[in-house]
């Protein structure tokens, strides 16, 4: 092939795929038929932790969903740029709910940046979903060593070999690291002593949405939220929760 067939050919491709746009608008599923609501009267609990632990429970429930506490955890830098991720949630109570990760990666610099966080738990088999806004703190040093030592020893090993968020050559430099971890604490069997720069969070809610997905794309959405300073409580477009809760159904 001559040099300005090349040429017109890489031309071709690069305009080819500068022009190309997937429309997958037409994708649609079913959700809950019509008289599957999520109504005011199905909570079972005027707080959101209670209507979690439900929630939470049956999706638990669900052999099809494999990591019902898997939440997407969003962040925002100093700077205002935005970026999110998937973490495993280890608790969850009236205090909040907690995660662990390495200290230094890039969502607890993130964090130390701006404390305020989102996350979102999605069960797709069951058509819901849990929307948490607040501010993440650290947990004690001592929580955080206790689940690092509950955690399988692979874990613990990979938590030691891996700098995360940070560049690295290739996953033979990782694999090295594994190695001499095991030959130093597997065969023995020592305790692996738990990373400085690995621990435990801890989300404190302002607000919590519960959304339930319908066939009609009227999707249930009743959220809970602190109140703010003399905001007053009508019982009809603002609720009075339970724990010093308000909820309010939202449009979908």
């Amino acid at each position: 092939m001559g040099v300005i067939c090349m040429r017109n050919l890489v031309r071709s491709k690069e305009i080819l795929l500068r022009s190309m746009s997937i429309d997958i608008g037409g994708m649609r599923i079913k959700y809950k038929d019509k008289d599957d609501t999520f109504l005011e009267k199905h909570l079972v609990a005027k707080e959101p932790f209670g209507q979690f632990k439900a929630w939470f429970d049956e999706a638990c429930s669900r052999k099809e969903i494999l990591e019902p506490n898997a939440m997407c955890l969003a962040t925002v830098s100093k700077d205002g740029y935005p970026s999110a991720r998937f973490v495993l949630c280890k608790g969850y109570g009236k205090d909040g709910f907690k995660f662990f990760t390495n200290y230094g990666s890039r969502k607890a610099k993130e964090m130390s940046e701006n404390p305020n966080v989102a996350a979102t738990f999605y069960w797709e088999v069951l058509n819901r979903s849990v929307r948490i806004e607040g501010y993440v703190e650290k947990l004690s040093e001592e929580e955080s060593t206790k689940y690092f030592h509950s955690r399988p020893v692979p874990s613990q090993i990979a938590a030691c070999a891996s700098y995360q968020s940070t560049p690295i050559e290739s996953r033979d430099i990782l694999c090295e690291r594994e190695r001499k971890l095991e030959a130093e604490y597997m065969i023995p069997e020592k305790e692996i002593p738990k990373p400085s720069y690995w621990g435990g969070y801890i989300i404190r809610p302002r607000a919590v949405e519960f959304w339930q997905g319908q066939r009609d794309r009227l999707h249930d959405r009743i959220k809970f939220r602190k109140p703010t300073e003399g905001e007053g409580v009508d019982g009809k477009l603002l609720h009075q929760g339970e724990d010093g809760w308000v909820y309010q159904r939202l449009s979908p």
